[in-house]
């Protein structure tokens, strides 16, 4: 206890004096040219007690009362936080190369390399060879429609659906004789699978073709639980050599060990190669083939490094949205009447979907757009950082200068949303909004420059993972809840996640039985 009152006294002194020199020079030196408008905040602690547990939803609420381009202190840490249309478009449009550094939370530094991951890099030449190979090599449409594409989502589809079958002759965890399953495990596992699929041509959840099953899954939740913690060293800099809670020391162990796993499977793909087997034309011989052409432009390490943050995004991002859609979709019956019957009505209830079928199911698409702007998945996006000073409207914005894009805000905009709070997919019937980046009011993905270069995957994954679990199973609530008593809160990490995950007993859907019912 005595360790905890000197640690406490003395981190408190720093924090003070810090703040203190830094009102001194800004006394000293003040500028000519003002922030934007925020809320007035605490000595040293700034805003940070006005955002409490649930920034998103504050940072909205603010902004009705400071502006769409506002000044907030998180601790020491000034940020500009833009919540319209209009000013998200002079950040990554207008002044997109000003804006289109990375402002790296410090448990992100833990990662060995980090500041030569695609996800971190501050523009460049090497951010540009990155994001030119996954646009011209990875995400294609060519590569990702091709037939062998296709074939590996179709069996990818019906491994889903053999564990939901599973879950239910196992008796699930529903209680009450009704077999539930949690959907988010599901879907991550889905998810898992066909990412480690595409990119290295084996399952990383069959445990005969994987040791590693369980610490896989438990690294990236582990990592992405730990990254999503509120951190005093994010907000008072001068504490980040301490780590002051532990988080990047954890973290780090997590990062080592998710790198050594795919070090193991990039070593193994050399000596297959070098055997002059024949190459498995997956993603990783991409990567190798263009390795090889550009040396040490792009080494092994980038490799690792850009496998990590495909893993890492990839799953955790299709399982949050696909987890809300599913929550939506229950917690509004008539909603999923509608797309049950589209279903139905369009492949035949039970049956395989093919891809194929996607264009013929307007409103389940619809579905899966409406979940994703209520609840975007990284709610602010990833944090931006000027890069040169920059006069934005009557403001300035210094260099260094944190941005954060309240995509949450502008997804519930009422200027742009009738009823925004509403789950309503009709909205999206014969629209032409789209999440490509091209309607800034509607940016789960990001935009600009700096948007997920995953998207082209992500869509397609979404799109055939909902369609095949409302197709092959009817969705009910467990022990007779009720639509109005599920438990609909969020819980703000790095993603927007349901707060309760969601449990929910799927039937298995004969051809025709649904039409009967």
């Amino acid at each position: 206890m005595d360790w905890f009152i000197f640690l406490f006294i003395f981190f408190f002194l720093l924090i003070s004096i810090h703040g203190l020199l830094h009102l001194r020079n800004h006394l000293i030196n003040p500028s000519s040219k003002k922030f934007p408008p925020g809320p007035t905040g605490l000595p040293i602690l700034g805003n940070l007690v006005q955002l409490g547990d649930r920034p998103h939803e504050s940072l909205t609420q603010l902004a009705t009362i400071h502006g769409p381009l506002m000044t907030v202190r998180l601790g020491f840490v000034t940020t500009i936080v833009a919540s319209s249309v209009n000013t998200v478009k002079e950040i990554l449009q207008t002044h997109d190369q000003a804006f289109m550094g990375r402002s790296i939370p410090d448990a992100a530094t833990a990662e060995t390399g980090h500041e030569f991951s695609i996800t971190w890099l501050s523009g460049g030449p090497r951010w540009r060879n990155l994001r030119k190979l996954c646009n011209t090599q990875i995400f294609t449409t060519q590569r990702l429609d091709s037939n062998s594409m296709h074939t590996l989502r179709l069996q990818i589809m019906e491994d889903m659906v053999k564990s939901v079958v599973e879950e239910i002759e196992g008796g699930g965890g529903g209680g009450g004789g009704e077999a539930s399953v949690n959907v988010g495990r599901i879907v991550f596992g889905t998810s898992l699978n066909l990412l480690s699929n595409t990119f290295f041509s084996f399952d990383m959840i069959d445990d005969q073709k994987s040791k590693s099953v369980d610490e896989i899954k438990e690294i990236i939740w582990r990592i992405m639980d730990l990254a999503g913690k509120p951190n005093v060293a994010d907000y008072f800099p001068m504490l980040r050599p301490f780590d002051p809670q532990g988080i990047r020391r954890e973290i780090k162990v997590c990062y080592d060990r998710l790198h050594s796993l795919l070090e193991d499977v990039i070593h193994g793909r050399l000596r297959h190669r070098a055997s002059g087997s024949v190459s498995s034309g997956d993603f990783l011989d991409v990567l190798l083939d263009y390795s090889h052409e550009h040396g040490d432009d792009f080494s092994l390490s980038d490799i690792k490094l850009l496998l990590s943050a495909l893993f890492i995004g990839g799953t955790d991002t299709t399982t949050t949205t696909l987890e809300w859609a599913m929550a939506e979709l229950l917690h509004n019956p008539t909603a999923l009447s509608v797309a049950e019957r589209e279903l139905s009505e369009t492949i035949g209830g039970g049956r395989s979907i093919k891809e194929s079928d996607l264009r013929s199911l307007p409103y389940m698409k619809a579905a899966l757009k409406e979940s994703m702007r209520l609840h975007p998945t990284v709610p602010f996006l990833l944090p931006h950082r000027a890069l040169m000073d920059v006069d934005l409207y009557d403001f300035h914005i210094p260099k260094h200068t944190q941005l954060l894009i309240n995509a949450y805000a502008i997804a519930r905009d009422p200027a742009y949303w009738v009823n925004p709070n509403r789950f309503l997919p009709e909205r999206f019937l014969g629209s032409e909004i789209d999440f490509r980046g091209n309607d800034l009011c509607f940016i789960p993905f990001g935009a600009g420059r700096r948007m997920c270069p995953g998207l082209p995957l992500a869509e397609r994954m979404m799109e055939m993972m909902l369609a095949t679990l409302l197709n092959r199973f009817h969705w009910k609530l467990p022990r007779g809840m009720t639509p109005e008593e599920m438990d609909m809160k969020d819980r703000l990490g790095i993603s927007l996640h349901k707060a309760t995950p969601l449990i929910a007993v799927p039937v298995v859907n004969v051809d025709g039985e649904r039409d009967k019912n």
